[in-house]
């Protein structure tokens, strides 16, 4: 029997992230309880303009919040109800 794991959406990973860097930026905010664009520039080595652009989805989306300029990954439990 062979087994198969998608990869394409770990465990707990939400299904709306598409990209390699929406998925990056989400797992960094999750991981670090929130940063600033600038913390995820300097930390991803992604383009700031690129790291914006991403936020900004994210947030569209209901995924992150911004607080000043802090963002957070949401509650995944607010998210699903």
């Amino acid at each position: 029997m062979e087994l198969t794991h998608d990869t394409a959406h770990p465990a707990g990973l939400p299904s709306e992230l598409d990209s390699a860097q929406a998925k990056l930026v989400y797992f960094y905010l999750e991981a670090s309880e929130g940063a600033t664009a600038t913390d995820l520039h300097q930390s991803l080595g992604l383009p700031k303009l690129a790291i914006l652009s991403v936020l900004n989805s994210l947030a569209s989306q209901g995924l992150v919040e911004q607080t000043d300029a802090t963002y957070v990954a949401t509650d995944s439990t607010r998210r699903n109800n």
